[in-house]
């Protein structure tokens, strides 16, 4: 991942979670869809979480698997200390401040889940990360990645961001947080969604599909 991403969500991480809600504009579907999906019999069941940021996603995991066992990673540390701060009352959570796409892991997970992280890495990266995901994961173990998509068609890229602007302008947000969210998109790099089925095909699931879709929000589901 980019240093330059790093940078970018270190400035804004005291506002991170203030502003998410504002700026996706399926946000409770979005993320409602991606925790519905996060499925275990276990009843600790061992999550790792990438590209975690201010522990958002493992916060709303945690109410549904109050005794799960969680590592967040992050490469910005400003922003896992939001994590910490929301999760310090929780005594199984682990901290990795780092580049996932990197990352040596050591130990084996029951789920994986990501949200609007994997969008910054490179394609190379993506497919590494994804391939890197299954062989973490235990037999019947699930990847959830709630993220953003490239449009199949230059045109419907645009009309995504047509919408997406419009939306966030009506959404209350100041012209300097709108101005620097518009920045900080410069930054990403959508895939197809089509695409990254396959890649996930390719990493080994057995199981792949996109599980909800709003525009350039995508829900991904693969299970091992």
């Amino acid at each position: 991942m980019k240093p330059a991403v790093k940078h970018l969500f270190d400035q804004i991480a005291e506002d991170y979670d203030v502003q998410r809600k504002q700026l996706i504009p399926c946000f409770d579907e979005f993320y409602g869809m991606a925790l519905d999906l996060m499925e275990s019999s276990l009843d600790s069941p061992r999550i790792l979480d990438l590209g975690a940021g201010t522990g958002l996603l493992s916060g709303m995991l945690l109410q549904k698997y109050p005794k799960a066992q969680l590592t967040l990673v992050d490469i910005s540390e400003k922003m896992l200390e939001g994590a910490r701060r929301r999760l310090k009352d929780n005594t199984h959570v682990q901290y990795i401040v780092g580049d996932y796409s990197k990352h040596n892991f050591t130990s084996s997970y029951d789920m994986v889940i990501s949200s609007l992280s994997i969008h910054h890495l490179n394609h190379a990266d993506k497919k590494n990360v994804f391939c890197t995901v299954h062989k973490l994961l235990e037999s019947g173990g699930l990847f959830i990645n709630a993220d953003q998509v490239q449009g199949r068609t230059v045109a419907t890229d645009a009309y995504y961001r047509q919408r997406w602007l419009e939306s966030i302008h009506r959404s209350g947000l100041s012209a300097e947080a709108i101005s620097a969210s518009i920045e900080r998109r410069k930054a990403d790099i959508n895939a197809p969604l089509e695409d990254q089925l396959v890649w996930l095909e390719e990493a080994g699931f057995s199981m792949v599909d996109c599980m909800y879709k709003y525009l350039d929000f995508a829900v991904f589901y693969a299970q091992k």
